[in-house]
């Protein structure tokens, strides 16, 4: 460990610090972006994990950033999870991460620089593990630490996943538990520590696993995937909204199905949070149906994950084999849902059972 307590250096850290949703897209509508490329298959319209570009008929690239502030007091663990992080985005869209870059700010006069290299020895070391390059990056002076990976991915394009394609009777797969944003809220401000703490080496250890489910998955399963996002700083609940809006479905969720991490519920019961489980709860308001969730799962929901798991919808009669092919990785992956018709408005239904059968294993 460390001497410095890298969470005790930030207010805010991982994706809990993402500028909120609602905020975000009033900035964003206020930028006249150029116009879009025909080649370009998919862009920031919908709030997907990365941008797609089509450069040859057999060839797209998969374009992503992700940087933050420190979740976990290691430094080599941080790059872990930061680099992590990054890549899931390009798995989120089907591909494979191919280059890497870094996005490095500190500030020189109080970090050594061994803290640095731990850092970026972290990030390295995941790098590798994806198969990828670390070709570099940028650097600055900066008065609080932020480290992240601009990564780039290949795809086909004719197997591009988005979170624009899920359809009416689809089962939604969930690859990680839930709960990483109130349990490192309690690492910073809790007392404890990394083993001290229920649950805390669990999700350290899952923000530190790879989303790479697409070389666990047969070209008939990567074909029975019509959508897909990862669940990060908007929470399981933003991230389904987002899917949902973007496919013109609405999603209902069983709670008894979710996967959480063990403490996740002492934590939040206890009231260990950060402002993204407000302005979460606040972006997905007027979608939200939760009336039958007890008040812990009533948050649960809008934690704000930090390299979360792949939410996939996923067609019904190859759920049950997609499940089994990625629980020798994820072993906690699990059916949590179903795609239903939107009645006019796109809803995300949360209960605590699914009535009826069709989405059991």
């Amino acid at each position: 460990m460390c001497a410095i307590r890298l969470t005790q250096t930030v207010q805010k850290g991982g994706c809990a610090a993402k500028v909120a949703a609602t905020e975000l897209r009033r900035i964003l509508e206020r930028v006249r972006f150029p116009a879009r490329h025909p080649e370009l298959l998919v862009d920031g319209s919908t709030f997907d994990d990365a941008a797609i570009y089509r450069v040859s008929p057999e060839l797209a690239l998969v374009q992503t950033i992700d940087f933050f502030t420190p979740i976990v007091d290691d430094p080599y663990t941080f790059g872990r999870v930061a680099a992590c992080n990054a890549l899931s985005d390009v798995y989120a869209m089907g591909g494979r991460p191919v280059t890497a870059m870094a996005v490095l700010a500190f500030p020189l006069a109080s970090f050594e620089s061994e803290t640095v290299a731990a850092i970026l020895q972290g990030a390295s070391d995941m790098i590798a593990e994806a198969g990828a390059n670390f070709v570099g990056g940028h650097s600055i002076d900066d008065d609080t630490l932020k480290f992240g990976l601009s990564v780039t991915g290949y795809v086909h394009p004719d197997r591009v996943w988005s979170n624009q394609g899920a359809r009416a009777g689809d089962r939604l797969i969930l690859t990680k538990p839930i709960g990483t944003g109130t349990l490192m809220a309690r690492l910073k401000y809790g007392e404890g520590g990394e083993t001290g703490i229920p649950g805390v080496r669990e999700a350290i250890e899952s923000m530190a696993t790879l989303n790479n489910v697409v070389d666990l998955l047969s070209p008939g399963l990567l074909g029975a995937v019509h959508a897909a996002t990862d669940i990060t700083g908007f929470g399981l609940s933003g991230h389904a909204w987002q899917m949902a809006r973007a496919s013109g479905t609405s999603f209902r969720f069983g709670m008894d199905r979710v996967p959480v991490f063990e403490g996740a519920r002492v934590s939040i019961e206890e009231e260990f949070l950060t402002k993204a489980h407000r302005t979460n709860r606040e972006y997905t308001a007027a979608a939200l149906e939760d009336a039958t969730l007890a008040p812990w799962q009533k948050t649960l929901i809008h934690d704000p994950q930090t390299s979360g798991g792949l939410l996939l919808s996923v067609a019904p009669e190859a759920a049950a084999e997609l499940v089994a092919a990625i629980r020798p990785r994820f072993s906690r992956a699990e059916v949590v849902g179903e795609v239903v018709a939107s009645e006019g408005t796109t809803c995300i239904f949360f209960d605590r059972n699914l009535p009826g059968t069709p989405h059991e294993l």
